[in-house]
């Protein structure tokens, strides 16, 4: 197999001038994040830059997304993708850039947002990554589709599939995307076949008959039923999946009532569940809406209880012979930072949708975010298998945000690399 690395110095001439812009950009981005399907000001941000580097732009993609094309002569087609949405989580770092933003989101509520799981930064390196694509395009040859993605965090992906994606871009013969990791910065990491669990999140509603809290026998109790639908949920999968196999079910959200002393009519759950096989999938959704009915009926419940698909996420799967070009492009750049994973991650991507939709192989990778110094001492193969320290805060935690050095040059670093393994005239 020709290594591609060689030519991957020239995309990267000129790219320690620029990141003194690209942490200023991080920073702003970090500081004013937005809402799935609200990233307008993000959205612009992105269009204008690509305007300014010379890139062909299309905004508006699925809603906010923007996408810019970038030809270089003949060659192959690869799409980088970063995505820009933001979490209703209130922030926590004490960053002198946090985010004190809120937002309504898509049920009316005013709510707290942060970049709590690194969007942020994949913005900012994609960004990077497409500057030296056009400072420096005759290093390569082909055309890359740059596309900024909203609203990953809810499975935006379908939306720019729907809006045409696949018939109004140039169709790509690879699809490449990176994430931002807990893990220091200078690591990567991926692996062939499933990368990344499939999720479904349900919404279900438990009906009951309200009444005073003073006369409990004249109600039916949907507090009293949610609880014991939560704790009887904790048995699927330590009862019904075999320990070999991968399942993540969490209840994420309780509502009900408004007062202490009146029993209300309704108590709405909901429900993330994460599979890495669609039998272990079909298996734990027929036994949530088993035992939910089951906990109604057994509570004297007026009605039976409404399950709402809210969104769904496939499988990231990486098509073997792609990664095995990624991985040693990037093991040729980075050396023995570069890991294999034993397995998939628990998180769940829509970016296979894109694959999926174009019929065209993907790779997706994981790299290191976190100050190298927070894990002197740690044994990172360890890490990497069996979890991270207590004292490190992860993705969608409130203390989350990679730190600017190294991880921006790194991230850009990665794609450029990565992509120089199909645009490298050597590798043609």
């Amino acid at each position: 197999m020709t290594t591609p690395a060689a030519s991957t110095p020239a995309l990267l001439t000129g790219l320690d001038s620029r990141l003194k812009d690209l942490r200023a950009l991080y920073e702003d981005l970090h500081a004013h994040p937005e809402l799935s399907f609200q990233e307008h000001r993000t959205a612009a941000i992105v269009a204008e830059r690509l305007r300014a580097q010379g890139w062909d732009v299309t905004e508006g993609v699925g809603g906010t997304g923007v996408v810019g094309v970038l030809r270089s002569g003949d060659g192959p087609v690869v799409l980088l993708r970063a995505d820009m949405d933001a979490l209703p989580v209130a922030e926590r770092t004490g960053l002198p850039y946090a985010s004190t933003v809120t937002a309504e989101n898509a049920d009316g509520e005013t709510v707290p947002v942060m970049h709590a799981c690194g969007h942020d930064m994949h913005t900012t390196c994609l960004l990077g990554a497409t500057t030296q694509l056009a400072a420096h395009q005759d290093a390569w040859n082909g055309t890359v589709v740059a596309l900024f993605q909203p609203a990953e965090e809810i499975g935006g992906a379908p939306k720019l599939i729907d809006d045409g994606f696949a018939d109004r871009f140039p169709r790509a013969d690879v699809c490449l995307a990176q994430h931002v990791a807990p893990v220091p910065a200078g690591l990567a990491a991926t692996r062939p076949g499933p990368v990344m669990c499939a999720s479904d999140s349900l919404r279900v509603t438990l009906y009951g008959k309200g009444g005073h809290g003073s006369m409990p026998e004249a109600a039916v109790d949907p507090v009293v039923m949610a609880a014991a639908v939560v704790l009887r949920l904790q048995t699927v999968v330590a009862r019904e999946v075999a320990a070999h196999q991968t399942a993540v079910l969490t209840v994420g959200s309780i509502n009900a009532g408004t007062k202490e002393n009146i029993i209300p009519d309704t108590a709405e759950l909901k429900l993330g569940l994460r599979t890495s096989d669609p039998k272990v999938r079909d298996r734990v959704l027929a036994a949530i809406r088993r035992v939910t009915l089951a906990e109604a009926a057994a509570s004297g419940a007026p009605r039976e209880p409404d399950f709402e698909m809210l969104h769904r996420l496939p499988l990231t799967v990486n098509d073997p012979e792609a990664t095995e070009k990624v991985r040693a492009a990037l093991a040729a750049r980075i050396g023995e930072r570069m890991h294999v994973m034993a397995r998939p991650l628990n998180g769940s991507e829509d970016f296979n949708v894109f694959a999926e939709a174009l019929g065209a192989p993907s790779v997706y990778w994981h790299f290191g975010g976190a100050d190298p110094d927070a894990f002197a001492g740690t044994d990172l193969a360890a890490v990497l298998e069996d979890g991270f320290p207590a004292d490190i805060p992860i993705n969608h935690s409130p203390y989350y945000a990679p730190v600017p050095e190294p991880t921006i040059e790194h991230g850009v670093t990665l794609l450029l690399t990565a992509a120089s393994a199909w645009l490298a005239p050597e590798a043609q």
